[in-house]
């Protein structure tokens, strides 16, 4: 069972402003690891206050917030950051 996986339209800006090795772990991550997951939340860890709902993955300094949609076994990126700034609401 293979989740597809997509970006929000900020979460893309947010990669492309990342270093490029940093960027390529990235999307490696998401496209061999997290994508060929019979269960995705295996890897990840439920989030809870502002971003309740949403699963955070860790790839080195580097967080990946995404929405798990069971249903049409899609995950949507919400959010990519730098650990100390990712969970910071504005």
């Amino acid at each position: 069972m293979a989740y597809r996986i997509e970006l929000t339209e900020t979460a893309a800006k947010q990669l492309s402003k990342i270093d490029k090795v940093e960027a390529r772990r990235i999307t490696k991550f998401l496209r061999q690891r997290l994508a060929n997951l019979d269960d995705p939340r295996s890897v990840g860890k439920a989030l809870t206050g502002p971003f309740g709902g949403l699963w955070r993955y860790q790839v080195g300094d580097y967080r990946i917030i995404c929405e798990i949609q069971d249903g049409i076994l899609h995950i949507l990126v919400v959010k990519i950051g730098n650990r100390r700034e990712v969970y910071r609401t504005k």
